[in-house]
C-alpha cells in the first residue's frame, strides 16, 4: 500500500509539470496501482516465493528465538531475536528481553519498558531447519524493570496458587474451541455470505465431507505444528456449529497447562495467518439463531482423585467450586454470559450444578470416573477466550482450601 501511495504521488508530480501530456500513461499507471493493491499479501501464499527464501541456510552457530507474551487483551504477541546456540539449551540460559509496553496497553508512554522473562521453550514449527538445530518459541511472562509482575501478568498470579503444592501433581486438560471466519470477519467458514446454513447444527460435529466439515485443513496444520513444537496436544475434532473447531491440550501438570495453552493459541493464529483465515475465540460469535457457543472446558485431576476413593475427593472439590461459583464466573472469560444460558449444552451462569455424564451441568463427572470410583472432573464453565492461567490457578486455589462447605445434590440426568 505504501508503494502504491508513493507511486500515485509521483504520478501527481509529473502531471503538475505536464498537465496536458499523457492521459493514457496516467491511466496505465493507475491501473498498475490498483493491481498492486489487489495483489498485496498474496505473495505469502505463493510457495515459489516463500520457498526461495526458506531454502537459505541458517548460520550453524545461531538460533532464532521467537519471544511470545500475553498482552493486555489476553492475546499473544511476539518478536524475534538471534541468539548463540549455547544460550538456547535451557530456559534459564535465555536472556531476558523487553518491549514497548505503551504499544500493548501494558505500560505508560513515559515509562514504557516491560521486561520479558522466559518461562518455557518449544521448537519453532514455522522456521524448521535441517542442520540438527532448532529455532525456538519462548513463552514469557512480563515484569517491570524493578522486577515486579505487571498487572496483566496472570501467570504470576497463578504461580502463587501452585506454589508449594507440587505433591498434588494436579493434571489439567484444556479443550479449546474456536471459530473460523472468512477475512470479512462476518462469515464463518461453510456459511453463505449474509446468510445462514440451510441445515441446523447436528451434522457438523466430528463430521466428514465438504458439506459438513469446514476448516479441517487449518486444524490439521495447527495440530501438526503443535506436535512438532513439543506441546501436549491430545486431539482435535470438528464442533457442533459449522466453522467451529476444537483441540485439546493436556494432560499438563500445574502451571504448564497455561503455558502450553497460550502457546497453542499463538500457533493457531500463525497458522490462520498462513491460510488467510480469521480465527476468533469469542464464546458466542453467532448470537442469532440456535447455534452453540465456544468454551474452554477444563478437566482437573489431583493425585488423590486418581487413587482409590478418589470420587469422594472429586465431590468435595466440586462442592468447594459451587461455594465460590460467582468468583469463578467473574474470571472465566469475557462475553461468557452470552454462552452460559442453560441452553446449547451449557448450564446457566446464575446457578451452579454438577452431574454425571451431564453436559447441561456446570461441572460434569464422566461415567468412567463414576464406575472406577476415581479419575477427574470437567469444569464446563470457562469460555473459549478465558485466560488459562487464571482458570487453572483459581481452580487450584479453590479445591485446595481447607474449608467446610455444604454438599450439593447432583443434577438429574433427565435435566440435561
Amino acid at each position: 500500500m505504501k508503494l502504491a501511495v508513493a507511486f500515485l504521488a509521483t504520478i501527481g508530480a509529473t502531471a503538475a509539470f505536464a498537465p496536458a501530456a499523457n492521459t493514457v500513461a496516467r491511466t496505465s499507471a493507475l491501473n498498475m496501482v490498483q493491481q498492486l493493491d489487489l495483489k498485496t499479501g498474496q505473495s505469502q501464499l505463493d510457495t515459489s516465493v516463500v520457498d526461495r527464501f526458506n531454502a537459505l541456510p541458517y548460520p550453524d552457530d545461531k538460533v532464532l528465538a521467537e519471544y511470545v507474551w500475553v498482552d493486555a487483551k489476553g492475546e499473544c504477541r511476539s518478536k524475534t531475536r538471534t541468539l548463540p546456540v549455547a544460550r538456547t539449551e535451557a530456559v534459564d540460559k535465555l536472556p531476558r528481553w523487553n518491549f514497548d509496553g505503551s504499544s500493548t496497553d501494558q505500560a505508560p508512554g513515559d515509562d514504557s519498558e516491560v521486561i520479558l522473562r522466559p518461562c518455557r521453550i518449544f521448537k519453532d514449527p514455522f522456521r524448521p531447519r535441517a542442520d540438527g538445530l532448532d529455532n525456538i518459541l519462548v513463552m514469557c511472562d512480563t515484569y517491570t524493570p524493578a522486577g515486579e509482575a505487571i498487572p496483566t501478568n496472570t501467570r504470576a498470579i497463578a504461580a502463587k496458587a501452585f506454589e508449594g503444592k507440587e505433591d498434588e501433581e494436579v493434571w489439567f486438560g484444556l479443550e479449546q474451541e474456536f471459530t473460523l471466519f472468512n477475512l470479512d470477519q462476518r462469515t464463518p467458514l461453510g456459511w453463505p455470505k449474509n446468510g445462514v446454513p440451510n441445515r441446523a447444527q447436528g451434522p457438523y460435529y466430528c463430521s466428514a465431507g465438504p458439506e459438513n466439515s469446514f476448516g479441517r485443513a487449518v486444524t490439521d496444520a495447527m495440530y501438526r505444528c503443535c506436535l512438532y513444537a513439543g506441546l501436549e496436544i491430545s486431539g482435535t475434532n470438528g464442533e457442533v456449529m459449522p466453522g467451529q473447531q476444537e483441540y485439546q491440550i493436556g494432560p499438563c501438570v500445574g502451571i504448564d497447562a497455561g503455558d502450553q495453552l497460550f502457546m497453542s493459541r499463538y500457533i493457531l493464529q500463525r497458522v490462520c495467518e498462513e491460510f488467510q483465515v480469521y480465527c476468533t475465540l469469542h464464546p458466542k460469535p453467532i448470537v442469532e439463531g440456535d447455534w452453540n457457543g465456544a468454551g474452554m472446558h477444563t478437566n482437573v485431576s489431583t493425585k488423590s482423585m486418581r487413587e482409590a476413593g478418589g470420587l469422594d475427593i472429586i465431590k468435595q472439590a466440586i462442592y468447594k467450586l459451587g461455594a465460590k461459583h460467582q468468583e469463578h464466573i467473574a474470571i472465566y472469560g469475557e462475553g461468557n454470559e452470552l454462552r452460559l444460558t442453560g441452553k446449547f449444552e451449557t448450564a446457566s451462569m446464575d446457578e451452579f450444578s454438577f452431574g454425571v455424564a451431564n453436559r447441561g451441568a456446570s461441572v460434569r463427572i464422566g461415567r468412567d470416573t463414576e464406575a472406577d470410583g476415581c479419575g477427574y472432573f470437567e469444569d464446563r464453565r470457562p469460555s473459549s477466550n478465558a485466560d488459562p492461567y487464571l482458570v487453572t490457578g483459581k481452580i487450584m486455589a479453590t479445591i485446595m482450601e481447607e474449608v467446610e462447605v455444604p454438599e450439593i445434590a447432583p443434577l438429574n440426568r433427565a435435566e440435561a
